[in-house]
């Protein structure tokens, strides 16, 4: 028989088909959909509809127009939007940098007690947020706080003020009480990212004589940047859905005077409604997309511009 013969004589082998992936992957997929998609498709659903005579109807786009265009939604909206950038860009260049720091200190191969100090510091993380908003709410209270009696302990009780009650201290401080949780979360993720750095990148580098703070800015820094990014998309996303916090600590009218409202406070009052306050779900549900599109719109910057731009490292 001639090799023809025989190549026309192989049947080729057929893999059977994988439906124990698609059976596992079902409960996920269905829960997923419920908790998630179909209340992200509904919102947007809503967000074209308003009530007329007592009816829902199509409106288009119009609900957007009242949002940016009349002078009181527009005034609240862009307060709030304001506010949120503050929010992000404290944690940005507080909690981030600081996280960042401690990883750095916690890789030291000589520290001791690091799985205390790293415990210790990713502990708040897992406080509930209406745990850490009473409690600093105590500790910042002129009146029954500790924190006026520390500061005088070293001397410096006039710096003290009634921060959370002040319009234009308020968002700043709410916002490092959020860093105070949250930190955990930074310098855990770089932590693991520093320790997964190849033991011949660190053996090189310090035969070459570069070693201490100068290792880590020259050798570990880099090669840590995509955890970096991670870190600042997942912050990004995490404080444009801000509002536990604000609303542990200052309420659903993020007082004093609308300085600590973001769009989760915002968004909250215009759905649910607040004391004299009217729920409207058609307008909570435009506010809902618009945030919805924000974080769309960093997400793909992020993921189509800044990360292809980033300089990966392979070993």
């Amino acid at each position: 028989m001639s090799e023809t013969d025989n190549a026309a004589d192989i049947v080729p082998i057929k893999r059977p088909v994988r439906w124990h992936i698609f059976v596992f992957m079902l409960p996920a997929l269905i829960v997923y959909s419920a908790v998630m998609v179909l209340p992200l498709i509904e919102t947007l659903r809503l967000s074209l509809y308003n009530t007329v005579d007592g009816q829902p109807a199509f409106v288009g786009l119009a609900n957007f127009k009242v949002l940016f265009g009349d002078a009181r939604w527009a005034r609240d909206f862009w307060n709030a939007l304001v506010n949120n950038l503050i929010f992000f860009a404290i944690h940005m260049c507080v909690q981030n940098p600081i996280g960042v720091a401690l990883a750095a200190l916690l890789s030291v191969p000589k520290l001791r007690g690091v799985a205390f100090y790293r415990t210790a510091m990713f502990l708040p993380t897992l406080l509930s947020f209406v745990i850490v908003g009473f409690i600093w709410k105590l500790i910042l209270s002129p009146i029954w706080g500790v924190a006026p009696w520390m500061l005088d302990l070293i001397g410096l009780k006039f710096l003290f003020a009634p921060w959370l009650g002040k319009s234009g201290s308020a968002l700043i401080a709410v916002s490092l009480i959020s860093n105070w949780q949250y930190i955990g979360i930074p310098m855990m993720l770089i932590y693991a990212a520093l320790l997964s750095i190849p033991e011949e990148v660190i053996e090189a580098a310090e035969c070459d004589g570069i070693t201490g703070w100068a290792q880590f800015w020259k050798i570990k820094l880099p090669l840590i940047l995509p955890a970096i990014g991670i870190i600042s998309i997942l912050t990004f996303v995490g404080n444009f859905n801000a509002f536990d916090l604000i609303y542990t600590v200052q309420g659903a009218l993020a007082g004093p005077d609308m300085s600590t409202d973001i769009l989760g406070t915002l968004l909250y009052r215009t759905f649910f409604g607040f004391q004299l306050q009217l729920g409207d779900r058609s307008m909570g549900a435009t506010i809902a997309t618009v945030m919805f599109l924000i974080i769309l719109a960093g997400v793909s910057l992020y993921l189509f511009v800044i990360q292809r731009r980033m300089r990966r490292y392979q070993f």
